[in-house]
Protein backbone atom coordinates (compact mmCIF):
# COMPACT_ATOMS: atom_id res chain seq x y z
CA UNK A 1 0.00 0.00 0.00
CA UNK A 2 1.19 3.93 -0.77
CA UNK A 3 0.81 6.40 1.71
CA UNK A 4 0.31 10.04 0.95
CA UNK A 5 0.95 12.59 4.37
CA UNK A 6 -0.33 16.09 3.93
CA UNK A 7 -1.67 18.47 6.42
CA UNK A 8 1.50 19.72 7.91
CA UNK A 9 2.39 23.63 8.29
CA UNK A 10 3.50 26.51 10.62
CA UNK A 11 0.70 27.34 13.44
CA UNK A 12 0.74 28.91 16.75
CA UNK A 13 0.64 27.79 20.22
CA UNK A 14 -2.99 26.41 20.66
CA UNK A 15 -3.87 26.04 17.06
CA UNK A 16 -4.73 23.42 15.50
CA UNK A 17 -4.13 21.42 12.33
CA UNK A 18 -5.68 18.51 10.77
CA UNK A 19 -3.05 16.14 9.22
CA UNK A 20 -4.23 13.36 6.56
CA UNK A 21 -3.11 10.10 5.12
CA UNK A 22 -3.89 8.87 1.86
CA UNK A 23 -3.91 5.36 1.15
CA UNK A 24 -3.38 3.42 -2.28
CA UNK A 25 -3.14 -0.06 -4.07
CA UNK A 26 -4.46 -2.12 -1.45
CA UNK A 27 -7.55 -2.93 0.22
CA UNK A 28 -7.65 -0.16 3.31
CA UNK A 29 -9.71 -1.43 5.86
CA UNK A 30 -7.53 -4.23 5.98
CA UNK A 31 -4.94 -2.05 7.63
CA UNK A 32 -4.53 -0.89 10.68
CA UNK A 33 -2.68 2.82 10.77
CA UNK A 34 -0.35 4.87 13.22
CA UNK A 35 0.71 7.90 13.26
CA UNK A 36 4.21 8.49 14.54
CA UNK A 37 6.45 12.00 15.02
CA UNK A 38 9.72 12.77 15.37
CA UNK A 39 11.20 15.91 16.78
CA UNK A 40 14.74 17.33 16.08
CA UNK A 41 17.77 15.48 17.67
CA UNK A 42 14.76 12.40 18.99
CA UNK A 43 13.77 9.05 17.94
CA UNK A 44 10.81 8.44 16.05
CA UNK A 45 7.38 7.51 18.76
CA UNK A 46 4.52 6.44 18.09
CA UNK A 47 1.59 9.18 18.67
CA UNK A 48 -1.64 7.50 17.94
CA UNK A 49 -2.56 4.11 16.42
CA UNK A 50 -6.25 2.53 15.31
CA UNK A 51 -7.43 -0.68 14.55
CA UNK A 52 -8.22 -1.97 11.36
CA UNK A 53 -11.85 -2.05 12.69
CA UNK A 54 -11.15 2.04 13.24
CA UNK A 55 -13.01 0.79 16.77
CA UNK A 56 -10.19 0.86 19.09
CA UNK A 57 -7.50 4.02 19.63
CA UNK A 58 -4.65 4.37 21.14
CA UNK A 59 -2.80 7.64 22.03
CA UNK A 60 0.76 8.44 23.81
CA UNK A 61 0.51 10.60 27.12
CA UNK A 62 1.69 13.85 25.41
CA UNK A 63 -0.89 14.36 23.40
CA UNK A 64 -3.85 12.12 24.74
CA UNK A 65 -7.47 14.89 24.95
CA UNK A 66 -5.71 16.74 22.14
CA UNK A 67 -4.93 14.50 19.15
CA UNK A 68 -8.01 12.26 17.56
CA UNK A 69 -7.01 9.78 15.17
CA UNK A 70 -9.83 8.60 12.91
CA UNK A 71 -10.42 6.72 9.07
CA UNK A 72 -12.59 7.27 6.35
CA UNK A 73 -12.53 4.01 4.65
CA UNK A 74 -14.66 5.75 1.99
CA UNK A 75 -11.73 8.12 1.20
CA UNK A 76 -8.99 5.34 2.23
CA UNK A 77 -7.78 8.34 4.30
CA UNK A 78 -6.91 8.53 7.85
CA UNK A 79 -6.84 11.61 9.71
CA UNK A 80 -4.80 12.80 12.85
CA UNK A 81 -6.62 15.96 14.38
CA UNK A 82 -4.47 18.47 16.92
CA UNK A 83 -6.09 20.68 18.59
CA UNK A 84 -4.11 23.09 21.18
CA UNK A 85 -1.06 22.25 19.62
CA UNK A 86 1.79 23.09 21.58
CA UNK A 87 5.91 23.63 20.88
CA UNK A 88 6.59 20.43 21.77
CA UNK A 89 4.85 19.29 19.29
CA UNK A 90 7.39 20.31 16.68
CA UNK A 91 8.05 17.39 14.90
CA UNK A 92 7.94 15.66 11.07
CA UNK A 93 4.72 13.38 11.22
CA UNK A 94 4.63 9.97 9.67
CA UNK A 95 1.47 8.06 9.05
CA UNK A 96 2.02 4.09 8.75
CA UNK A 97 0.42 1.22 8.00
CA UNK A 98 0.20 -2.36 9.27
CA UNK A 99 -1.10 -5.73 8.88
CA UNK A 100 -1.91 -6.02 12.55
CA UNK A 101 -5.41 -6.02 13.59
CA UNK A 102 -5.17 -4.10 16.42
CA UNK A 103 -3.83 -0.67 17.27
CA UNK A 104 -0.44 -1.26 16.93
CA UNK A 105 2.67 0.82 18.86
CA UNK A 106 5.41 -0.83 18.06
CA UNK A 107 6.86 0.95 14.89
CA UNK A 108 8.56 -2.24 13.60
CA UNK A 109 5.49 -4.16 13.01
CA UNK A 110 4.17 -1.39 10.88
CA UNK A 111 4.68 -2.56 6.73
CA UNK A 112 4.04 0.73 5.07
CA UNK A 113 5.62 4.14 5.45
CA UNK A 114 4.35 7.58 3.84
CA UNK A 115 6.80 10.51 3.69
CA UNK A 116 6.64 12.70 6.87
CA UNK A 117 4.89 15.84 6.98
CA UNK A 118 6.51 18.65 9.21
CA UNK A 119 4.59 20.03 11.72
CA UNK A 120 5.98 23.35 13.41
CA UNK A 121 4.35 25.03 16.01
CA UNK A 122 5.49 28.75 17.31
CA UNK A 123 5.43 29.72 20.64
Amino acid sequence: VQLQASGGGLVQAGGSLRLSCAASGRTFSRYAFGWFRQAPGKERAIVAAISWSGGSTYYSDAVKGRFTISADNAKNTVYLQMNNLKPEDTAVYYCAATGYIREETTESNYDYWGQGTLVTVSS
